[in-house]
Parts: structure tokens; C-alpha cells; sequence
């Protein structure tokens, strides 16, 4: 039965620790955690959830973008599991977009990405993909990937200017875009 993990909050060493490669995607621990990171994401109205967030140090996270209270223009998928990934090409083309975090709540930060990227992964059934992610599902592939490198999203503003509160981006942003 899948459950709901406490989130890490920032501050807690392992959001800052490079987490560990999977060897057996297979494993009974691997497959369960999956689950639980897919509810607690669910559950959490994210877009995506990294392993060390949750306080497990591998290298897996869950893309799971569709429409929610703190993202209503999203797009929709499956979650998705994404096991040791790696992006392997990127576009020229750099991209700011409002980012927050399950583990930095009530913050918003305004963060440059790569409007596309190449990435290889491994799926929870073990097989091996090459996909390219663009625009809003890119950025949330990268903000994860962050995540295993012990990176949070916060470290990659370009000024501390282009933060806001939660609060203040949903009376700003989110009821600009209705």
C-alpha cells in the first residue's frame, strides 16, 4: 500500500548531498518508494518529487505535471517514474519560469532553464529511454535533476529580486494568467 512521505525541508543536509545511483530497479525498496513518491506528489498538488526529498538518497524522482492549485496552467501526464537520469544535450535557448518547491514552502522563484533537453532514464519496468522534454515538463525534469546533485532551485536564481512569496505569486502570476 503506497504511502505519504514527510518532505524534507530545506536545511536538512541531504537536499544538499549527491544521491546515490540505483543499481536494482526491480528491488521490493526501489518499486515501493516509487509509489510513495508518485502519492506523496499527488497528495502534495506537485508537478514532481525527487527520491532525497523525501529523505532517500537515489537518484529517482517523479514527473507528474497537470493542472493544481499551485500550478493551474501545467500540462497533463502520467507520473512518471525517472530512475538515474542524465540530460544528455540541451537546447541554446535559456528560459526564465516561476519555480517553487515541496521543500521550500511559500517561496516562488523566477529560474533560468533550458527550454529543451535530451535525457536518457531508466522506467521502473528497467528499460532504458531517450526522450526530449520542452518547456514546462523540461523545467520540471531539471528542477528534479537538481535535486540528485544535492541543487535546489534557489541556488540557480540570478538575483534574489526575482523571488516572491507563495501568496504574493497567486494574487500576481496565477490570476494574470486567468
Amino acid at each position: 500500500m503506497a504511502e505519504i512521505l514527510p518532505i524534507t525541508q530545506l536545511g536538512n543536509p541531504i537536499l544538499r548531498q549527491q544521491a546515490q545511483i540505483i543499481e536494482n530497479v526491480h528491488s521490493g525498496q526501489i518499486q515501493k518508494l516509487i509509489d510513495d513518491l508518485i502519492t506523496t506528489v499527488v497528495q502534495a498538488s506537485g508537478v514532481g518529487i525527487a527520491a532525497p526529498q523525501v529523505a532517500q538518497s537515489y537518484r529517482l524522482f517523479i514527473v507528474a505535471s497537470r493542472p493544481n492549485p499551485r500550478y493551474p496552467a501545467a500540462p497533463e501526464m502520467e507520473p512518471t517514474a525517472i530512475i538515474n537520469p542524465r540530460i544528455i544535450a540541451h537546447s541554446d535557448e535559456v528560459v526564465k519560469g516561476w519555480e517553487g518547491c515541496l521543500s521550500i514552502p511559500g517561496i516562488r522563484g523566477l529560474v533560468p532553464r533550458y527550454q529543451a533537453i535530451d535525457v536518457e532514464y531508466t522506467s521502473r519496468d528497467g528499460k532504458l529511454h531517450r526522450q526530449q522534454f520542452t518547456d514546462f515538463v523540461a523545467r520540471i525534469f531539471q528542477h528534479e535533476s537538481d535535486h540528485l546533485d544535492g541543487i535546489v532551485f534557489v541556488d540557480r536564481l540570478q538575483s534574489t529580486q526575482e523571488m516572491m512569496t507563495e501568496q504574493e505569486y497567486q494574487q500576481r502570476i496565477v490570476q494574470q494568467q486567468h
